[in-house]
């Protein structure tokens, strides 16, 4: 690839800070929330969810990260169509995908239905990310304008995670489970229809074809690898868990090698010998990471610990939720203030402490604790997350910049993914190691016929198994955050 591309606008530039600029930047903060959003929505809708459709637990992680997992498998190949189709046209098809995919999961007959629609939700989510940060770009030429439009899409990216069990909960306080899914049509349509005249089309030229075999083995060796851990805390260590694993590690071997060997590789590689650009993406995996598995288990905690219904349990989520956004929105000013590294070490150790303060939940009281817990986290994670892409695109020279975005979005999604998958199999593994129990804490409460004793031990293992997992949370974003403040200094 060249690094003086021929770029063609088919719709002209806006001028900087006109009215049509900043009514488009909202038409694109729509898929942004939506997205970010559909990542966490379930998180409440799952005790409901299970009782109508009865999946397995392994069938209720995949109804919940198989989103996340497409999306953070197919980003970076997405923003390479883009390139060559036009940004807005791939934005557009996306979110008509994601409408016929939300239409589908919303009346899912069955647990493999809905599992279905929401790999296709994943595909349709991972055209509507990279499009709409590279389409701003077109709308606001002036560096200080587009910079603060990338904080705001930034803050809603984040706050859209702490968001969706909230909205959850207002949903399924008055609907059925669906209806999570159905919110997602009005908003599309939104944009399917304002989208076409606000929007700027963008499309490079000089581009080689993309190398599909790199498209296939990234998905080919991330997927066995989540099934392989899924399985493992389902099942427990076995040939089939082993097995399946190899085959994904052998997969990503042959994608690192293949990247390697590429003139246009779909993931540069070389971007991660800059340590400041190793250690925005580290911050990012690890911040969603524990920022995923504290949402997921607080939530069944709250309804099926606590006894509370998917209303009441939302209402516990919006101190969270209105830090993450906050800081989000407040994250550039205070590095410009306190500087990057000390805002990164800052960010990641108060998200930690939050999830620490969660020791003090317990079956029979301690929503205090859970209160200001996540809030504090919420801090750390609002000031963490918006700085990632600016530490990120500032960490490479502006001809990678592009490349930089993509794998900052991805490990973002892939944070979240594996959040679910590796902290909420602790969870699962200290749980089902406490006694007799089904898969799952609900399942066990629904087959308990009436046993109080069971539940009781039962909740008491749930909390365990959630203090385990946070804690393990807490103890990957210290890490991160000593490597944050060892990590050498940028040289241009």
């Amino acid at each position: 690839m060249t690094e003086v591309q021929a770029v063609r606008l088919t719709t002209p530039p806006l001028p900087a800070g006109s009215r049509r600029a900043w009514l488009g930047l909202a038409v694109l903060l729509l898929p942004v929330l939506l997205v970010s959003m559909d990542i966490s929505v379930l998180f409440l809708a799952m005790p409901t969810l299970t009782l109508d459709l009865d999946p397995s637990a392994t069938q209720q992680l995949w109804i919940l990260d198989i989103y996340g997992f497409l999306i953070a498998g197919l980003l970076i190949t997405m923003g390479n169509l883009g390139d060559r189709i036009g940004r807005r046209n791939i934005l557009l098809v996306g979110a008509s995908v994601f409408g016929v995919a939300s239409i589908i999961a919303a009346f899912a007959p069955s647990a493999g239905v809905l599992i279905a629609a929401r790999a296709l939700m994943g595909v349709g989510g991972a055209t509507l990310l990279p499009s709409s940060l590279a389409l701003i770009s077109s709308l606001f030429p002036n560096a200080r304008e587009r910079a603060a439009a990338i904080g705001v899409w930034t803050a809603f990216f984040a706050g859209g995670s702490a968001v969706g069990p909230i909205l959850g909960g207002l949903l399924l306080h008055h609907f059925w489970w669906g209806s999570v899914f159905l919110i997602n049509i009005p908003v599309l349509l939104i944009l399917l229809a304002f989208g076409p005249f606000l929007l700027p089309e963008h499309r490079a030229g000089v581009l080689g074809p993309l190398d599909i075999p790199s498209v296939v083995l990234s998905i080919g060796g991330i997927l066995p690898m989540v099934y392989a851990v899924k399985h493992l805390a389902a099942e427990g260590l076995d040939v089939k868990a082993l097995a399946i694993g190899l085959v994904g590690v052998a997969l990503l071997t042959i994608f690192v090698r293949r990247q390697r060997q590429l003139a246009e590789p779909l993931l540069d590689l070389r971007l991660f010998r800059r340590a400041q650009f190793s250690v925005a993406i580290g911050s990012s995996l690890t911040g969603m990471m524990s920022l995923a598995a504290m949402s997921y288990l607080t939530s069944v905690y709250l309804q099926s610990v606590t006894g509370r219904d998917p209303l009441a349990a939302a209402m516990f989520g919006i101190p969270m939720a209105v830090a993450v956004f906050v800081f989000s929105m407040g994250g550039a000013r205070v590095a410009r203030r306190f500087g990057v590294r000390s805002s990164f070490v800052f960010a990641l150790l108060a998200s930690a402490v939050g999830n620490l303060l969660l020791l003090g939940v317990g079956v029979d009281g301690g929503l205090a604790w859970y209160l200001i817990g996540s809030t504090i986290a919420g801090i750390g994670y609002g000031l963490a997350f918006t700085m990632v892409s600016e530490v990120a695109v500032s960490s490479v020279p502006p001809e990678r910049a592009g490349s930089a975005v993509g794998i900052s979005e991805t490990s973002f999604e892939l944070g979240n993914a594996l959040g679910l998958a590796l902290l909420g199999s602790i969870a699962a593994l200290v749980f089902r190691s406490g006694g007799d129990y089904s898969a799952t804490l609900g399942e066990t409460i629904q087959r308990s016929d009436g046993n109080t004793a069971l539940i009781d031990s039962a909740r008491e293992s749930f909390v365990a198994g959630m203090h385990v997992a946070t804690s393990v949370g807490a103890v990957l974003l210290v890490v991160m955050a000593i490597v944050a403040y060892f990590a050498p200094r940028q040289h241009r």
